[in-house]
């Protein structure tokens, strides 16, 4: 038996590059503080290995597809993001920050699953078979051919693997599993990286569909190396506020489908559950006649969502006003404001103003900028918006509004909603399909757009 010979190397986590000795920034990615120690054992004397048996190449065109149909699932937009089911043999990381509700949904995907017939292993190296089962049982789970396995060795949970021969594998979570032969702690990016490995080889040998959960860092991104996402096939971000029931599920990877795709999914006593009108859910509770509130439509992914902006601004009590954004990017609120001081001549330089997207939502086009400046400017003046407008278009630096991509869509799902009103960029085609009942106000600059939604000629404030 050859000997082991160990060394010490360093390995950033977040690109995986190793570096024989530690370095203040890595010289790969250019992060700092990156680097983290990592035991290595190689064998001092390598023999030649036998060739492996492989199936030999075969046509592209003679491959079948239905020997291997993709597994549906019971909740419809899960369903939506993967590109209409689980394919086999895939290995998919969901990814999220803590509660938000990741091993939740994967209970829930795998009690559906076993319900049907087929053996299902949730292996867990972060909770106790007693622990999972109080959350079944709150869930209504009842868990029949449904198998907990309450371990972190992966090595074990491998063998159990083959010894089941289970339809689904859930792995909660890969920071938490560890291999016997190898001496950096669990989490680390060595054992990372070999066990995403390990568990790719099993998925792909067994065509068996794996399902992995992965920790994020406080920069929104998955802990451990970065070519952890590389090696997975798809990669799913669960995102959402705490305080917030609505939970969305985005495709950041998917070498089966579209990652143009988002899943909406409502949390409650039973778990996630699919809401079936998002747009008229979010807003259930908004005022027709509120001020300071704008509605937009948001595309997520192919889908329109009708979302409200509120704005609030006050007068401020230090030397420089506070800009809070909830639900927006900071900088994109500051660039909103920043127009809306120079070319309206409102007065936001004492103005505390605080921004917020209800229902928890993240919004990241710019064609949300109308409706944002629509709603600061409804607070600074105390008036509120003509009621049933929706407002879209992205905001230029010289005060213009600019066309959107997808407006008929848009506008679609603005009427099905009842909103009859609606402000669009002027630079849009005559030709557009209107919607039947819908008022259309073209504008070509942000001092029209504010006089369209407040009714009022344009002043200074």
């Amino acid at each position: 038996m050859a000997k082991l010979q160990t060394r010490t190397t360093f390995v950033c986590r977040d690109c995986g590059a190793e570096s024989p000795r530690w370095e203040g920034r890595c010289p790969q990615c250019g992060t700092w503080n990156s680097l983290e120690e990592a035991i290595q054992r190689t064998p001092r004397f390598r023999h030649s290995a036998s060739p492996v048996p492989t199936r030999p190449p075969q046509e592209l065109a003679s491959i079948s597809l239905s020997q291997n149909p993709r597994i549906p699932l019971h909740l419809s937009e899960f369903n939506r993001v993967l590109g209409g089911g689980i394919v086999p043999g895939s290995l998919i990381l969901v990814g999220g920050e803590p509660g938000i509700g990741k091993s939740t949904l994967l209970l829930q995907v795998a009690a559906t699953l076993a319900e049907d017939g087929n053996t299902i292993l949730y292996a867990s190296g972060e909770e106790s078979e007693q622990q999972i089962r109080l959350r079944a049982s709150r869930l209504g789970i009842k868990g029949r051919n449904l198998y907990i396995l309450a371990s972190n060795n992966l090595d074990a949970i491998l063998r159990h693997m083959d010894q089941m021969t289970p339809k689904l594998v859930v792995i909660d979570s890969i920071q938490a599993v560890y291999l016997e032969d190898s001496t950096s702690s669990p989490g680390s990016p060595g054992q990372i990286r070999e066990a995403t490995w390990r568990l790719m080889e099993w998925s792909k040998a067994t065509n068996v569909p794996v399902f992995i959960t992965g920790h994020v860092t406080k920069e929104g991104a998955i802990a451990g190396p970065r070519m952890l996402e590389h090696m997975v096939d798809v990669v799913l971000y669960m995102e959402g506020e705490p305080y917030s029931p609505y939970r969305l599920l985005r495709g950041v990877k998917n070498r089966y489908g579209s990652t143009n795709e988002v899943g909406i999914m409502e949390m409650g006593d039973k778990g996630l559950s699919d809401v079936a009108n998002p747009s008229q859910a979010l807003l259930s509770e908004r005022s027709p006649e509120a001020v300071g509130s704008a509605v937009t439509p948001t595309l997520e992914g192919t889908r329109p969502l009708m979302v409200e902006i509120q704005a609030l601004t006050s007068l401020t009590s230090f030397n420089l006003p506070r800009r809070t954004a909830n639900g927006i990017d900071l900088n994109r609120l500051l660039l909103v404001t920043a127009v809306l001081s120079k070319r309206l001549g409102a007065r936001l330089a004492n103005q505390d103003i605080i921004v917020s997207v209800v229902g928890g939502l993240r919004i990241r086009e710019p064609a949300a900028d109308l409706a944002l400046a629509l709603a600061i400017m409804s607070s600074l003046k105390d008036r509120a918006i003509k009621p049933g407008l929706v407002a879209v278009g992205e905001l230029g630096l010289s005060g213009e509004i600019r066309s959107v991509a997808q407006l008929e869509r848009r506008l679609q799902e603005a009427a099905q909603l009842g909103l009859h009103r609606g402000i669009i960029p002027g630079s849009h085609s005559k030709g557009l399909s209107i919607p039947q009942g819908m008022e259309l106000t073209r504008v070509g600059t942000l001092s029209e757009a504010v006089k369209a939604a407040l009714g009022e000629k344009r002043k200074t404030v």
